[in-house]
């Protein structure tokens, strides 16, 4: 399940961006999952470990993908840790739900991310909420931010 706690997050990786840089190893980029991220999310192709193709910046590494990306990799990777999913935008909110839906994760949020139109089932650790639709959670984490 998605866990979300919003606002300060004592814990949390905030700098996703270095942290990716410093600990992502060759085979998170062509895991199945990253490799349909990274497609859905920066509408790029893994060619392989070492190599990305950008529509917008050609072949690039993984180094050069958006924060967006490289939060939804270690966030998935790296389930042990809190990271700040503020560096993501909306576009990756749909793989928040597929990583919560594949595992117990628990990120952290800054502001109120637009989860859609459709169900879903977070939890709010900040009160141990569970929400299951957009208006539940503007609700509850409206509070909180």
């Amino acid at each position: 399940m998605l866990k979300i706690i919003f606002g300060n997050c004592e814990n949390a990786i905030y700098n996703t961006s270095v942290y990716f840089k410093n600990t992502y190893q060759d085979e998170w980029i062509t895991n199945g999952l990253s490799v349909e991220m990274i497609r859905d999310v920066d509408k790029s192709v893994v060619v392989g470990p070492h190599m990305i193709e950008s529509p917008v910046l050609g072949a690039i590494t993984p180094k050069e993908l958006s924060g967006g990306v490289k939060t939804l990799i270690l966030i998935s990777k790296e389930k042990s840790k809190i990271f700040n999913a503020s560096t993501c935008g909306d576009n990756c909110a749909k793989w928040l739900l597929k990583i919560g839906e594949m595992n117990d994760v628990i990120v952290n949020l800054r502001h109120i991310m637009d989860f859609g139109k459709g169900e879903f089932e977070i939890e709010v650790l900040n009160n141990h909420q569970i929400v299951r639709n957009m208006k539940e959670l503007v609700d509850v984490a409206g509070a909180m931010i």
